[in-house]
């Protein structure tokens, strides 16, 4: 089933004089994981905030074209409506906070959708599970490490049980050992959920994995959107776009352009090592 659906939608902002998304058409299938890179600048944003509503919602500009989430064009929601249905995480965690604990953030949206003791408890229970935060509870947000404020908001909007995830560059400001942390937290919704995650990120070591498609906008253009595998057979595109593929990718191309391989690029470190170990065997 499509639960969102763009058709020739173009987005403009009130100071600018170029579109930030021009005649955009794409559809997502309910329960996929999608994968948005690109360049900054090239509209990933402006993309997430029109699914969510916040564009035009609380942006001023001019649109022309559609966006439809669950067959209904977005402006035609009541107010609040669809965000219960579409979570989004920023970047900035911080922006999303307004208790004074873990425990208390995690449960706001619950208590908001007026949700019995019960019911509040345990979901709270399994979305602790989930993300790991058992030994936060008691801490103030704002005083956690940049991956556990991550988790935490994470944590508060999967609470709510959103059909549709939208993370916008949720492991931007954060160390390695934090992404991993994050995409675990991913990997599980993925294993465990039926939501729609969409995930806007310029590392792709984590994000490929997981992606089931991946779009690459460019200048507010949609240049490619494919399964991930069939996505990085367009590897000159996408190294011409400024995007920098996992590294195991960028081995095996080029081993492809030395001659000396042509089969399907690896999506991870593990699938390189076998086809490797598959070559050497043969030679």
């Amino acid at each position: 089933m499509t639960v969102i659906e763009l058709k020739n939608y173009t987005w403009r902002y009130l100071d600018t004089e170029k579109p930030a998304l021009s005649e955009i058409n794409l559809k997502i299938k309910e329960g996929e994981f999608i994968g948005i890179i690109g360049s900054n600048g090239a509209g990933k944003t402006t993309l997430s905030y029109s699914i969510n509503g916040l564009i035009p919602g609380q942006y001023h500009g001019i649109k022309k074209g559609e966006v439809l989430v669950f067959g209904q064009e977005v402006e035609e929601y009541d107010k609040g409506a669809l965000q219960h249905r579409v979570g989004m995480v920023f970047s900035d965690p911080e922006a999303q906070f307004t208790a004074m604990t873990v425990e208390d953030e995690l449960v706001f949206g619950l208590e908001n959708l007026g949700m019995s003791l019960s019911q509040i408890k345990e979901r709270l229970e399994w979305v602790v599970e989930l993300t790991g935060l058992g030994p936060l509870l008691n801490k103030p947000p704002y005083e956690l490490s940049g991956g556990q404020k991550q988790r935490v908001a994470v944590g508060a909007v999967l609470a709510m049980t959103p059909d549709i995830l939208i993370m916008d560059e949720p492991t931007s400001m954060l160390d390695p050992l934090s992404r991993t942390r994050v995409f675990n937290v991913l990997e599980e919704i993925k294993k465990e959920q039926n939501n729609t995650v969409i995930v806007v990120e310029h590392s792709l070591e984590k994000l490929v994995p997981l992606a089931d498609r991946l779009m690459l906008l460019d200048d507010g253009e949609l240049i490619l959107f494919d399964e991930t595998q069939a996505f990085f057979e367009k590897m000159p595109l996408i190294l011409e776009k400024g995007i920098n593929p996992p590294g195991v990718m960028q081995f095996f191309y080029r081993l492809h352009e030395e001659g000396s391989y042509h089969d399907k690029f690896p999506l991870t470190v593990a699938e390189g090592v076998e086809k490797m170990h598959s070559i050497l065997r043969k030679s």
